[in-house]
């Protein structure tokens, strides 16, 4: 892989496991200096150790924007101005709609789309200062359609597409891009919560909750992290500086 991404500095929430793990360590291969946004101090440690080269973690909630500011200001001090913003950070969790207490909805919103919100607006007056940057934010197909029995998480997700899009227009001819990279069911803990929920729930065994996500992938698989982290490096990318706006569904097919 060529390091086209040399001497830029990308933080990367929720980045301790998963998709945003395996983001960090493909821009790290991309030649950029990573930094590590998570709630889990030992988890985030224990990654940075691993990277190679000069990378760092601060702990936030991104939900809570004084924590956020504080930690951009830390990661501001360490590496320089962030040019590549990467919003993983998100949970999901299930229940029937008459079920939804407003406690859930609230959560979902405030990690999925406040986040989002309040961690771009700490890292744009540094790409305005650059002159540009890039914007990647991590939704998922349910932010281009619905699914059953998780409405607080579409709705939270669906508000993560169109803030996407909105900001893409708004930032257009300040060289900044804006898009989301949208996975289908991929192997990450909030999928292996969600199996552990169906086998309570339902009595099937592991491997049936398993084949029943898999189903609705054309490809009849789960995706694994380093392919969206590899659609992740794409946007962050030159070559990619007409794309903006753009939801990319990693999916098998699944939405297309």
């Amino acid at each position: 892989m060529t390091q086209d991404l040399q001497g830029r500095h990308a933080l990367v929430t929720g980045a301790a496991r998963g998709i945003g793990a395996a983001i960090a360590r493909m821009l790290v291969q991309q030649g950029a200096r990573v930094t590590l946004l998570g709630r889990r101090r030992e988890t985030l440690a224990a990654l940075a150790a691993e990277l190679p080269g000069e990378h760092g973690f601060v702990v936030a909630d991104v939900a809570v924007e004084a924590q956020v500011q504080e930690a951009f200001a830390q990661a501001r001090a360490a590496r320089g101005p962030v040019t590549i913003l990467v919003n993983n950070a998100g949970q999901a969790h299930s229940a029937p709609f008459v079920k939804t207490s407003l406690a859930l909805w609230q959560q979902m919103l405030d990690v999925n789309l406040t986040g989002t919100f309040v961690c771009t607006q700490a890292a744009l007056p540094d790409m305005l200062g650059a002159g540009g940057g890039r914007i990647v934010n991590i939704a998922s197909t349910a932010a281009q359609k619905g699914y059953a029995y998780v409405s607080a998480y579409v709705a939270a997700k669906h508000g993560v597409l169109g803030l996407t899009r909105s900001l893409a227009l708004e930032l257009a001819r300040k060289g900044i891009t804006v898009n989301a990279v949208c996975p289908g069911y991929t192997e990450t803990d909030i999928l292996r919560e969600s199996i552990a929920n169906v086998v309570a729930k339902t009595g099937r065994t592991e491997a049936q909750a398993r084949a029943e996500f898999a189903a609705g992938n054309p490809q009849q698989r789960i995706v694994q992290p380093e392919e969206v982290a590899d659609a992740v490096r794409w946007l962050c990318g030159e070559g990619a500086s007409s794309i903006t706006g753009q939801a990319i569904s990693v999916s098998g097919g699944e939405v297309m």
